[in-house]
């Protein structure tokens, strides 16, 4: 069977009939046994012309060899960037270091540059800092590693034997997150566009959103967050909320305040078909008000499961109804 990327139209947003650039974010199989099964959810997405498929990173590096073969599998078998997540909580200069040299030298050259949460059964105050202590450090050492491996590229200059021409080395692109309701850590309403600030500063080229469930949630940020100084793109990152379940999840997770009326839609809906309705439609709206808004693009959450993630760009009329796998 033959592997070779296929070609793919660019995504159209059906009501301006303009491009959207959308992704989605999947994660590693907790064992090797789990990859042919998130392979094809890769197909399925890839196929939809996503910007790139990112892959997340487990705390600690827990999952580095999982990540590194899922974010070679989407570089080789598809026509799709892959983004690599890093984190460098816990982490030293040296091993961080070692960590972005294995991927580079797999090909990756886009990145997502995070803190991260400490390991399982690590609490804050437990883990080790002093050598990276942040994003932005993360994003400085991730352009300086790149820079050291591809300083400058030489080209010929015709007809001047021995002579070359001198550019600049291959850059990496590093995105960061960002968070419109405020990190669980933060100290001040004001301290994350201070981050955000300091991970453009050090070299960051966009920037990915939490989950947020109000459109004026992340409209708001942005706009604080340009009047702060930030240019970077800033990708609004949706997650479909399927069950109560999950919504409570993702509460405990974020500390973010309960949405009302996401969560009584959800409560009464009965069966969870009916419940992953109400979610598919919540996120569509979600997506379609950010972009109506003004945001660069859209950033899916995907589960590892395509169904639910296509099913919010059709709502959206993000891809065509026809679209199948």
């Amino acid at each position: 069977m033959s592997h070779e990327p296929r070609a793919v139209a660019p995504p159209v947003d059906a009501a301006s009939n303009r491009p959207v650039p959308f992704s989605f974010e999947i994660y590693p199989p907790r064992t090797a046994e789990g990859l042919p099964a998130l392979y094809e959810t890769i197909r399925v997405l890839a196929n939809t012309g996503p910007r790139f498929i990112s892959v997340t990173f487990g705390a600690g590096g827990s999952t580095t060899d999982r990540s590194l073969a899922v974010l070679t599998h989407i570089l080789r078998q598809t026509s799709v960037p892959p983004v690599a997540h890093l984190t460098c909580v816990g982490s030293s200069y040296a091993e961080a270091t070692t960590v972005i040299r294995e991927f580079l030298d797999a090909g990756i050259t886009r990145f997502l540059a995070l803190r991260g949460d400490p390991p399982v059964g690590v609490g804050e105050d437990e883990v080790a800092l002093g050598d990276l202590e942040s994003a932005a450090q993360l994003v400085q050492l991730i352009d300086r590693v790149q820079a050291e491996r591809s300083p400058y590229r030489e080209r010929e200059i015709p007809g001047v034997p021995g002579a070359a021409q001198v550019a600049d080395g291959d850059r990496v692109e590093i995105a960061v997150a960002a968070f419109p309701n405020g990190h669980p850590r933060s100290r001040h309403r004001f301290e994350d566009i201070d981050a955000l600030l300091a991970k453009q500063a050090a070299g960051a080229t966009s920037a990915i959103t939490q989950l947020f469930f109000h459109p004026g949630e992340y409209l708001a940020f942005v706009a604080r967050a340009r009047t702060a100084g930030v240019a970077i793109p800033i990708i609004p990152g949706i997650m479909p909320i399927t069950s109560p379940g999950r919504l409570r999840r993702v509460l405990e997770l974020t500390g973010d305040p309960r949405p009302k009326a996401l969560a009584a839609a959800l409560e009464s809906a009965g069966d969870a078909a009916a419940q992953r309705a109400v979610g598919i439609a919540h996120a569509a709206r979600l997506a379609r008000a950010v972009l109506d808004g003004g945001a660069p693009g859209i950033h899916l959450y995907a589960f590892n499961n395509h169904d639910t993630v296509l099913a919010v760009l059709r709502a959206a009329g993000l891809i065509p109804e026809e679209t199948t796998p």
